[in-house]
């Protein structure tokens, strides 16, 4: 998939009104995954990802601290200046087009480093055990 054909799918699934638009939030969201994921799975999830993408995606030094998926959303809206409800929604829209890219082998293994909260971003369910 090139740059333009992801961007083109989050614009259509986003629903977002321009190509600029679509294109801000796929910027701003692979920047913050960029600070949430490390080693084996940063290298691999870059690999997967368009040019331009992985460019953002890896230019964020990872995160000393992980952050939950409702942290991480948090922390998206503070940078942008969005609502927690428009970074939610601009979350997931671009984090189901990376887990298309990134295949279910990988993105297994990257839900499994990650803190709870985040597989509903990327578009699966999250089962929890009952304590």
């Amino acid at each position: 998939m090139t740059f333009e054909e992801m961007l083109e799918r989050v614009r259509y699934e986003g629903a977002y009104p321009t190509r600029a638009r679509a294109e801000e939030s796929v910027h701003a969201v692979l920047a913050a995954l960029g600070r949430q994921i490390s080693g084996d799975e940063r290298v691999e999830l870059a690999a997967r990802l368009p040019q331009q993408a992985a460019r953002t995606f890896t230019a964020e030094i990872p995160a000393t601290e992980s952050l939950t998926g409702w942290g991480f959303v948090k922390d998206l809206a503070s940078r942008t200046g969005g609502t927690a409800a428009t970074t939610r929604w601009d979350a997931g829209t671009v984090l189901r087009v990376v887990a298309q890219l990134a295949g279910e082998e990988l993105l297994s293994r990257i839900l499994a480093r990650l803190p709870s909260g985040y597989a509903l971003l990327f578009g699966r369910a999250e089962l929890v055990q009952a304590a």
